[in-house]
């Protein structure tokens, strides 16, 4: 499924986009909020690609390579709606990862909110959840620019950093947040 917004275009994931995931979640700055760090090396971002490629027939969706919609041959970032097990409450869970040349220009919240509401309105997701990390303030103020509730904290004691969990209903459905 192709989205458009404003300035931006996604396009679901596909295997040629390998060079530039590792570009990007192989980046070291990317991942300053990430205590697991970067991609090693391309052949873990294509088992991590091969693994967005099967969302999309799986689960009907999944990951968008997001660019400029005046480039669209130059990939900016990676995002979607994919499936978490383990969180009590929640299942579906919104991501999203931006080249450094990105960050900055509301681009992460336009594509967050796209994203949102592509999930709710096209795929009929009734409920939508985020991590993020207790010191990313940043991708916080992102969450919330788009109407999602922080409803909870989960510790991580191997890396020291805890990260709050976000949430935003299906509007449609007349409730939001918890």
């Amino acid at each position: 499924m192709l989205i458009e917004t404003s300035r931006l275009l996604l396009r679901p994931v596909e295997a040629k986009d390998v060079h530039s995931l590792f570009a990007i979640y192989g980046d070291p700055q990317t991942h300053q909020f990430n205590p697991r760090g970067p991609y090693p090396d391309l052949e873990y971002a294509r088992e991590k690609l091969n693994g967005w490629l099967r969302e999309w027939p799986d689960y009907g969706f999944g990951h968008w390579a997001v660019a400029l919609n005046t480039q669209p041959d130059n990939i900016i970032g990676f995002g979607g709606l994919s499936i978490r097990e383990g969180y009590e409450n929640h299942r579906v869970f919104l991501g999203y990862r931006f080249a450094t040349s990105a960050w900055g220009k509301g681009l992460a919240t336009e594509f967050a909110s796209a994203a949102l509401n592509s999930g709710f309105e096209h795929f009929g997701i009734p409920q939508i959840s985020a991590t993020v990390r207790e010191n990313h303030l940043a991708s916080q103020r992102v969450l919330e620019k788009i109407g999602m509730q922080k409803v909870g904290f989960q510790g991580d004691p191997v890396h020291g950093v805890g990260s709050y969990i976000f949430r935003q209903t299906n509007h449609q459905t007349g409730r939001r947040g918890n």
